[in-house]
């Protein structure tokens, strides 16, 4: 995890999946109990994604969001990019092709 541009960005690598799912949600925990968290994940290293690391993305998008924040995915590809695909919902997570486009957010009033 590191900072850019007053974002949180958490680079994720390996597999998404039930083995992993609490340490991943353990770790967003804090950014997303402050206000308006800005959160980044970056999915270019990530092998794997399943059903369950797909439902842990939503839960942590809708969090941020009631929050007033978000949380946006860049480096989308293989196994998430098809699930994101078949479950229609390419349009929660669009894509962003560099880290400053997905940290591009409005500003603030």
């Amino acid at each position: 995890m590191r900072r850019h541009s007053g974002v949180d960005v958490v680079r994720l690598v390996g597999e998404l999946d039930g083995h992993t799912l609490g340490r991943f949600a353990a770790a967003l925990e804090p950014l997303l109990a402050a206000p308006r968290p800005r959160v980044v994940v970056d999915v270019t290293g990530l092998g794997f994604c399943d059903s369950g690391g797909l439902r842990e993305l939503l839960g942590l998008q809708r969090r941020a969001e009631s929050a007033g924040g978000a949380l946006r995915l860049i480096g989308v590809h293989g196994s998430l990019a098809r699930l994101l695909t078949v479950a229609q919902l390419v349009d929660r997570f669009p894509p962003y092709d560099s880290l400053e486009h997905a940290c591009s957010w409005p500003a603030t009033a």
